[in-house]
């Protein structure tokens, strides 16, 4: 089947799929979750393929270590999938969601409700464990998805979809809702049908997401890095600042929620900076830093481009700071809007550094690796948005709703308000559209 032909399968879908009733769409996700559990052997199988051809090219350095990192799936990992999946079942119905109701006229009721975005179109990379993440969000939230995943998890996601695939369709969700496409050149059709897909959603790098978004006329929602900074504040406690550091970086370094850079307030920087560097060199991570750093511990330089990269490995870039304003302002410049920390018992710098970093997530005295939207509470998240427009941070079931509005009158008609024979009254209502339609 050719990617249009999946593409308009799919909006088909999509069109059944605001209407799917929320208990067909739980149990296909309680479905989907047990079948990956009873099947496991073979999803396992299939990684394994992936991981020893993966492993092949990283000794040709033709693929990275991050990247193999990422594509390996575990007994814990296929059970944290899972997992998320029936938590995504057990959230509320995120579908005829009453946002805004008023009377605008005696019997002439309006209603906002979620309902939603259609067809979404996700493009990301080798990590296998994105696939069900994904389909169940757009599964929970009515939409249709049509999912291309890295060619270096090929095997272990035709693993995942044909599960999924089949235990939802069993439990009523219309043929066609999910569809995989495989074939890179197949990513250039899809940016081409506006049409039948309503939101991208890619997850790679800077220059990927930047080519899909040079490339359709789609709406793009997603991030392109992941450079996230902890700030150690003059006023930090730093044993819980060395804590707070090493979970950030060596709890999994190959996410886009890894800490890539420490900044140090100078008043902290003699005593701190020995602490960290003894912790962090012991876990084999590669510390490079600033001049002043390189005063205080023995490390690698930093250059100019290191304040630009993403690692996803164990290296991490520390800089000496004189001040607040001055770590807001290196995060500000050289962030990538991701997720960004303050260590500190000063509140009110604390407080002050929440509201002027500007990032999608911002936290005080906690691990930039909660940025995570089953960590949220989300159930799980198609990605992280670093946008202002439509969703923004772990973008979980809402993020993938959009709005229509009810008008129901009884024969009302413009010209009896323009002509002054009737004039709106515009009060709340306290009925919302499910009340409606139960009749309540």
């Amino acid at each position: 089947m050719s990617v249009i032909e999946k593409a308009k399968e799919a909006r088909g879908a999509a069109l059944k799929m605001g209407t799917l009733p929320l208990g067909v769409r739980n149990n296909a996700l309680l479905r989907a979750a047990e079948e990956i559990a009873r099947r496991k052997e073979e999803i396992l199988a299939a990684n394994a393929r992936d991981v020893r051809r993966c492993e092949e090219l990283l000794k040709k350095r033709k693929i990275s270590k991050p990247l193999v990192d990422r594509l390996r799936l575990s007994d814990r990992k296929l059970e944290s999938i899972c997992e998320s999946m029936r938590s995504v079942a057990m959230l509320p119905d995120p579908l005829g969601r009453t946002l805004y109701a008023v009377r605008m006229d005696r019997d002439l009721d309006l209603y906002k409700v979620t309902c939603p975005i259609g067809v979404i179109g996700a493009i990301f990379e080798s990590r296998p464990d994105v696939l069900p993440q994904i389909s169940s969000l757009c599964l929970k939230s009515g939409n249709a998805v049509l999912l291309k995943g890295g060619s270096e998890a090929r095997e272990s996601n035709r693993a995942l979809f044909s599960i999924i695939k089949e235990a939802t369709e069993r439990e009523g969700v219309p043929k066609g809702w999910i569809q995989l496409i495989e074939e890179r050149a197949e990513v250039r059709e899809l940016l081409k049908l506006d049409e039948y897909i309503d939101l991208l959603v890619p997850r790679g790098s800077r220059e990927f997401i930047k080519y899909i978004q040079q490339h359709t006329k789609i709406p793009v929602l997603g991030h392109a890095e992941g450079i996230c900074h902890i700030y150690v504040d003059a006023s930090a406690d730093l044993k819980k600042a060395v804590e707070v550091c090493y979970d950030a970086k060596v709890q999994y370094p190959a996410v886009c929620n890894a800490v890539e850079k420490i900044l140090v307030h100078k008043a902290v920087a003699e005593r701190f900076l020995p602490m960290l560097a003894e912790r962090l060199q012991q876990a084999g991570v590669e510390i490079r830093g600033c001049p002043v750093t390189r005063r205080i511990i023995k490390v690698k330089p930093a250059t100019q481009e290191d304040w630009r990269t993403e690692y996803l490995d164990l290296i991490v870039a520390v800089k000496v700071v004189g001040s607040l304003q001055e770590a807001v302002d290196h995060i500000n410049t050289y962030g990538s809007k991701h997720t960004d920390a303050i260590v500190t018992e000063d509140r009110n710098a604390a407080i002050e550094f929440l509201e002027r970093v500007d990032s999608s997530s911002v936290f005080w005295n906690a691990s930039t690796r909660f940025s995570d939207g089953y960590r949220y509470g989300l159930g799980a998240e198609v990605g992280i948005s670093t946008g202002k427009i439509h969703a923004r941070g772990p973008v979980g079931l809402e993020g993938l709703t959009t709005t229509k509005y009810y008008l129901v009158g009884n024969g009302h008609v413009v010209a009896d308000y323009i002509e002054g024979r009737k004039k709106f009254i515009h009060e709340p209502l306290s009925k919302t559209w499910k009340d409606f339609k139960t009749g309540a």
